[in-house]
């Protein structure tokens, strides 16, 4: 593995002052429990935590020595590197670490499909040289300096990922990441519990933009509401460069049709006005604007489409992303649409479509469920953003909706009773119900914000698959 610091460069990086003998790290870790042989651990301090507890636990692991803001009781002849604060230590190690990589570095925000976003360039950038990518979704004030300085300086190209849920937080994470491509997935209302309204929180994206030069490019949604407001962000920020994907017929990299498989999707698209076509490992429309986006930020590179697209073949569903498993049931096998990652309004109804659309390549032969958590931070429209995705739930011919939380009440008080197949407090109380109600061919999406659990109940599900499981379903 390559050298990424030594003893003098992190001194020379952060003003740090040396402690103990030298040492070359070949990686950055600020969790003691994940700290390998040759990591370079830090210390940060948080509200409810303090890595220095960590230090000699990490050092017996094998890391080679510790970034501290003050020398831990006994180790006063361990190998640190002392500054004022860990965290912005930190921060200067990703900060010399941009400056020192040659990559073209692509930043990616929104308001959903982030994570997604990032691992589909991740991909489609190997194609083209070596990649470096955030690592899991670890895209805050923390994570992002984590992953700079983890970055190797011979990378062709890097994909940040940059989450918010306060205005400001992505202008810090911006000045440390320095795009030459931005990417907005999309704007919708999340996160309202912090904002006035849905341009606020365009505004707090377009922070994004904000130390990029005119030689930079933007890559926006088109069809996106707020796709006027964020484009004259990007100008007024002096971007001269925005590449558009979408639907829209003005779409730089347009939407021309869209197919589901019986193992993912047929896209075809016009890319500046070049026709291609492909394919993708995953079901839903959102999947096809995802591969836009990336060859939007690709062709921005100056990289060849038809390299890209080939590339895009390959592209799986993640795992509490629409990961698609098979379950054993009393009469056969059902379907689990394991979506449990997150939630909002526009990503329950895009899961909704996409459930739609699993059912019906799997030949429609059961019938569709959904599993539903408590969407979270969407201020003072949550009720009725809960009780708003009644409609969208009948459009789409549900057979039963099982609901958990105390905000997922709501809706199950507003739905014909015919759809109301139970409502409990927790996630977890549902396992049962789902145990008895799933028969062969039916078809469960499984979905909620983080907070509401609901990741634990697709891990319960999936250990009740079968031996095909983790295969994307066929027919």
């Amino acid at each position: 593995m390559t050298i990424l610091w030594t003893d003098s460069t992190a001194v020379a990086a952060t003003g740090g002052k040396k402690q103990g003998e030298s040492w070359a790290a070949l990686r950055v870790e600020i969790d003691s429990r994940k700290v390998q042989a040759g990591d370079l651990f830090v210390a940060i301090k948080g509200e409810n935590f303090d890595g220095h507890a960590y230090v000699a636990d990490a050092l017996a692991k094998g890391a080679v020595a510790a970034l501290v803001a003050h020398v831990p009781a006994g180790l006063e002849k361990a190998p640190l590197v002392i500054v004022d604060d860990a965290l912005k230590g930190l921060e200067a190690l990703a900060n010399m670490a941009r400056r020192n990589t040659k990559a073209k570095v692509v930043g990616v925000t929104g308001s959903v499909g982030k994570t997604s976003s990032k691992e589909m360039l991740r991909l489609a950038l190997s194609a083209h040289g070596k990649t470096y990518a955030t690592n899991g979704n670890y895209n805050n004030h923390i994570g992002t300096p984590l992953n700079l300085a983890n970055l190797p300086s011979d990378a062709d190209f890097a994909v940040f990922e940059m989450g918010m849920n306060h205005s400001g937080e992505i202008s810090h994470l911006t000045k440390m990441v320095k795009p030459h491509v931005a990417a907005i997935t999309t704007i919708e209302a999340v996160h309202m519990e912090f904002f006035k309204n849905i341009e606020a929180i365009a505004d707090a994206k377009a922070e994004i933009f904000e130390v990029m030069t005119g030689e930079g490019y933007a890559v926006l949604n088109r069809d996106n509401a707020q796709y006027g407001h964020i484009a004259k962000a990007a100008s007024g920020h002096g971007v001269k460069h925005v590449v558009t994907f979408g639907a829209n017929e003005k779409s730089d990299c347009r939407l021309d049709e869209y197919r589901a498989t019986a193992d993912g999707c047929s896209v075809s698209a016009s890319i500046h006005g070049k026709h291609l076509h492909y394919t993708l490992k995953a079901v839903g429309r959102h999947w096809a604007m995802t591969s836009l986006l990336t060859l939007a930020a690709c062709h921005a590179l100056g990289l060849d489409d038809e390299k890209t697209a080939r590339a895009l073949a390959s592209f799986g569903e993640l795992d509490g992303r629409g990961r698609i498993i098979r379950i054993a049931v009393a009469d056969g096998e059902a379907l689990i649409i394991d979506d449990s990652y997150n939630a909002s309004p526009a990503a329950m109804r895009a899961a909704f479509a996409k459930t739609q659309e699993v059912w019906e390549s799997a030949g429609r032969k059961g019938r569709k469920f959904a599993a539903l958590g408590n969407m979270l931070e969407l201020g003072q429209d949550t009720l009725s953003l809960h009780t708003g995705l009644a409609p969208d739930i009948e459009k789409h011919a549900f057979d039963g909706v099982f609901t958990a939380g105390d905000l997922m009440k709501h809706l199950n008080d507003v739905l014909p009773s015919g759809l109301r197949a139970g409502y409990v407090p927790n996630a977890m109380e549902l396992l049962p119900l789902l145990k008895k109600k799933l028969r062969g061919g039916d078809v469960l999406l499984v979905k909620g914000s983080h907070g509401s659990k609901m990741y634990e109940l697709a891990k319960a599900l999936s250990e009740l698959q079968t031996e095909n499981a983790g295969h994307k379903h066929a027919v």
